[in-house]
């Protein structure tokens, strides 16, 4: 156990693998906090925010007087939730926003990159993309996301659009590809556009319907776990295990759309499908659309390591799609600490403003 980490983390992960290997099964109360507190030699505050974090994921729940239950299966099936009424998800940024990336420090940033690389921005980057973006989105993955992966693993594209039409040609037009309904609209647009069979699989308040993920002939599963767009459904712990024993069922495949989960307001972020698979059949992207600018149009995905020699084989002779100079440009924010500064802040801020306090 890593002992840099926080207390509340740490407890949090202990008890997790308790849950998850059944110590504690499914509708059992926990302990009281300050029963946990004296036993473990933690303060009451240490465990009740790794409580929160337990119920923020899905593990376990909180019941008005009666305390904290454990709302983690793993082997059973599920039960039914209701459709989930629609959520309010705000538009995407503009003007001054607090999500906003600070202008100030792209123009630093780019000064900085012209001055240091000079005329090697004019190359052509390689087709994957260039090898410190790469680098960079590895170590940073690694220790945001719970995404270990090397980065020749990772491609960059320009934009989760232009991704999602590589991830057909790697897997193939002719299978079907389940998505999540509602969801944002450009998903079946582009999956359409390319000739590929979409079959739209229903949302409960947290996450696919099991009756239709269970009934379903796709072959490829299209989810965004977190904060699906427009319904604001987040998928629970259980769910994400349950797209995993549905992907583990022969020649199947997830690709996971991780848009906006940097600004979770989780102390830790929710965990990605990909961290929790152990089959390599889950592809993993992201943008920097809302983190850094929409005008930027770079995604990345990341590619299971037996999965490499068909994207090789079928598209690996595409060129990248993502100038020179916007990728060290993010290789540079991300090295710097400038990135994950600005999504802490905007985390924070979000955190406060959530508990009615005043952002400064």
């Amino acid at each position: 156990m890593n002992a840099n980490k926080p207390k509340y983390l740490r407890l949090y992960e202990e008890l997790r693998a308790e849950i998850t290997r059944g110590a504690w099964p499914c509708g059992q109360k926990l302990p009281s906090r300050r029963q946990v507190a004296q036993e473990r030699g933690l303060s009451v505050v240490t465990v009740e925010h790794c409580y929160e974090l337990l119920c923020q994921e899905g593990y376990a729940e909180s019941r008005p007087r009666s305390g904290y239950f454990v709302a983690y299966r793993a082997s059973d099936g599920f039960a039914s939730a209701a459709p989930a009424a629609p959520r309010h998800v705000p538009a995407p940024v503009s003007g001054d926003s607090p999500e906003r990336f600070p202008f100030s420090v792209l123009a630093r940033t780019m000064r900085r990159v012209i001055s240091e690389y000079g005329e090697a921005l004019l190359e052509k980057p390689p087709n994957k993309g260039c090898e410190p973006l790469r680098r960079a989105l590895a170590s940073y993955l690694a220790r945001s996301r719970g995404v270990h992966a090397e980065p020749g693993q990772i491609v960059i594209g320009s934009g989760a659009e232009y991704l999602y039409g590589m991830v057909v040609e790697t897997l193939g037009a002719d299978r079907v590809y389940g998505i999540e309904s509602p969801s944002y609209k450009k998903i079946e647009q582009v999956y359409r556009a390319q000739g590929v069979a979409c079959e739209l699989l229903p949302l409960e308040k947290d996450g696919i319907s099991p009756a239709a993920l269970a009934a379903t002939g796709a072959s490829v599963l299209h989810i965004t776990p977190f904060r699906s767009y427009p319904s604001g459904v987040t998928a629970s712990a259980s769910r994400r295990v349950e797209y995993l024993r549905w992907a583990a069922a022969g020649d199947r495949y997830i690709v996971e759309d991780d848009f906006e989960s940097e600004f979770s307001l989780l102390r830790k972020p929710e965990e990605t499908v990909y961290s929790l698979s152990d089959r390599q059949n889950v592809i993993y992207m992201n943008t920097f659309s809302r983190t850094v600018s929409p005008a930027l149009r770079v995604g990345y995905m990341v590619l299971p390591p037996r999965l490499m020699p068909l994207f090789e084989d079928r598209v690996g002779f595409y060129s990248c799609t993502v100038p020179v100079f916007e990728q060290y440009l993010l290789a540079e924010v991300i090295e710097s600490g400038d990135f994950e500064r600005h999504i802490n802040r905007v985390r924070r801020q979000k955190r406060r403003q959530a508990k009615g306090g005043t952002a400064r």
